[in-house]
């Protein structure tokens, strides 16, 4: 007569419901280990299995405060890149103040004419658009161009004799565009035209 082995059967919980880097499916592999069935044996046997469902758990407690401190580690980088997004902006423009507040310096000290004075601050301001351009931010031209609301924002219409009705016939404050997008309209006046009767 053969000697015929107990069936052992085997009950795995399929794990494809859930996350592995969630804390829920990590939860359960803990349970299934201190839950899953040892083989009856010897004592040194039960040592071994014992032994090897404690490395188990360490490695896995081990992964999770790994993934914790990615988590955290990814965060701080990120708020970190938001805060000092701005560094070389604002470097730049230290360089323009710097030149802005010697105009004035100078202006006080009566070193310089009005003349003077004036092409000082005319060249600040050239460097200012220089700065800004090199950042992505540029002007939107208006002044003569066909009006369109997604540029520019009409502030009132008047006639003229020199643009078109439909055209910007004045620009009262001037926009600007970031890289594709407008951060400020141009707020303009649209001509209605010259007024005469054809």
């Amino acid at each position: 007569m053969k000697n015929e082995q107990p069936r052992q059967e085997t009950t795995a919980e399929s794990h494809d419901d859930l996350d592995p880097s969630s804390d829920s499916f990590v939860d359960q592999l803990l349970g299934e280990i201190h839950t899953a069935p040892v083989a009856s044996g010897d004592d040194g046997d039960l040592t071994a299995v014992t032994q090897k469902l404690m490395a188990a758990e360490q490695e896995i407690l081990r992964g999770r405060a790994e993934l914790e401190n990615f988590r955290k580690r990814m965060q701080r980088d990120t708020e970190q890149q938001l805060k000092f997004a701005n560094v070389p902006l604002v470097r730049d423009l230290l360089d323009v103040i710097d030149n802005l507040n010697r105009a004035v310096d100078a202006a006080r000290a009566g070193e310089s004419n009005t003349k003077a004075l004036i092409d000082g601050v005319h060249m600040v301001s050239q460097q200012f658009s220089q700065v800004l351009s090199k950042h992505g931010c540029k002007p939107i031209e208006a002044l003569g161009a066909e009006f369109d609301p997604n540029f520019h924002a009409a502030v009132t219409q008047m006639p003229s004799l020199e643009f078109a009705a439909g055209k910007v016939a004045q620009e009262v404050a001037v926009g600007f565009v970031l890289h594709d997008r407008v951060i400020r309209p141009a707020q303009v006046i649209v001509s209605t035209g010259s007024g005469e009767s054809s």
